[in-house]
């Protein structure tokens, strides 16, 4: 009998199947085995090795999420190439006004001490969760995409091409196009906003003190977020066809035109690397679960950057995930089963279309050069700008830490 066919005939086993080496992949894997060592953990991912460690971007991480990562044993080895956030400015103007009027500012702890984010390049990130999921005998399969999948009585069939891995739980961590989702047969709802995320590294000759910068422009949101040393991370909407436009000038065009909307307070600008544009959209999946299928992250929801949380939903998304599966299996339950997943889908689901629907409603009022608009917005946020109950909700909100009901290593304890 040939290799495949005996693949085929005795299928491999694993407890979970994680679907994407990403963040929440990552994560989701990590909390879960360190947890429960006793379940057998595979992580399979379509990008080939090594695609990684070629991502020169860099994301936000909330305070709980930092909490998270500590007690992940990960966040000692990714803090020294993070960089707080010690302050957050928001202005409301036009790309060629002259000067740009801050209308809301707040300071960046969540509580005494601790920054309520962190910026961190994502290579340092992925990094040190597959060095965790690596110390905790979690095998990483790259160029190993899903192909199929098919239920059985008590498990759920993984083709991995020519291999079938039987499985308790299958997680769906693929991302927004995510291929597990349509081969579940779970629907979505989609709205494409015509924009594009631009996304550039620019060292700049001054420091930069922690700030970050959201600047609300016509045609859409402009942040600037703080880096190790003199660099900052940039997110830059555009509609899709000026972002293609953008992408395609010259490197003295593409300067010219972030100069314009970045400024010279830091000083001369030098992009580091080629810019890339990412579509934007919000994408809310009907179901996050199917029996023995639980779908995690931008799989899940893909929503605006505009407020800076797609990732941390993620993060979320994990522990919620790994509190529920830790549970079960200490209690003998079925982790795979459609009762089991749905305390999950509960636990998550309210507060993804909440936060899918405000970045769809921030989008939309900010994302336009109306005059009547922009005085009632600009307004408004001077009002919360003097309200400190007001600033107090939104860095709760940008943190993490919220006084609702979260999963326990976002407390930064233990499942």
């Amino acid at each position: 009998m040939s290799e495949t066919q005996a693949a085929h005939a005795s299928p491999a086993r694993a407890d979970i199947v994680v679907a994407g080496a990403g963040y929440v992949g990552l994560v989701s894997a990590v909390a879960i085995k360190q947890a429960a060592p006793e379940l057998d953990v595979l992580v399979v991912d379509a990008a080939p090795d090594g695609v990684w460690e070629r991502d020169t971007r860099a994301s936000a991480i909330a305070a709980a999420a930092i909490r998270m990562l500590t007690r992940l044993g990960a966040w000692d080895t990714i803090a020294p190439k993070a960089e707080p956030i010690r302050e957050m400015i928001v202005t409301d103007s036009r790309t060629s006004d002259p000067v740009r009027p801050v209308f809301l500012t707040f300071g960046g702890e969540a509580e005494p001490g601790e920054p309520f984010a962190h910026m961190v390049p994502n290579v340092a990130l992925n990094g040190a969760l597959r060095a965790r999921a690596e110390a905790l005998g979690i095998a990483i399969r790259a160029g190993t995409p899903v192909t199929g999948i098919t239920d059985r009585p008590a498990s759920i069939a993984v083709e991995l091409g020519a291999e079938t891995v039987e499985a308790r739980l299958l997680v769906a961590a693929d991302g927004v196009r995510s291929k597990i989702r349509d081969m579940a047969g779970i629907r979505t709802i989609h709205t494409d906003y015509g924009q594009s995320g631009i996304v550039a590294t620019v060292a700049h000759e001054r420091p930069h003190e922690g700030r970050a910068e959201e600047h609300f422009l016509p045609a859409g949101p402009f942040a600037i977020l703080p880096l190790k040393g003199n660099r900052s991370s940039l997110v830059w909407t555009e509609s899709t066809a000026e972002a293609e436009r953008l992408l395609r000038a010259d490197d003295m065009v593409f300067e010219l035109e972030l100069e314009q909307r970045f400024g010279l307070k830091l000083g001369a600008l030098t992009v580091e690397g080629r810019p890339r544009a990412f579509p934007l959209g919000l994408t809310l999946a009907r179901d996050f679960v199917k029996p023995r299928i639980a779908l995690a992250g931008d799989a899940a929801h893909g929503i605006h950057p505009i407020a800076g949380q797609g990732l941390n939903l993620g993060f979320k998304d994990a522990a919620a995930l790994a509190e529920v599966v830790v549970d079960a299996a200490r209690l003998g339950r079925d982790i795979g089963a459609l009762d089991t997943l749905e305390l999950y889908q509960r636990w998550r689901r309210f507060d993804t279309v909440q936060m899918g629907v405000t970045t769809d409603i921030l989008n939309r009022l900010f994302s336009n050069d109306s005059a009547l608009v922009r005085a009632v917005r600009s307004f408004g946020l001077s009002l919360v700008d003097r309200a400190p109950f007001a600033k107090r909700h939104f860095i709760a909100q940008a943190s993490g830490i919220t006084s609702g009901p979260s999963p326990r290593l976002l407390q930064g304890l233990p499942i």
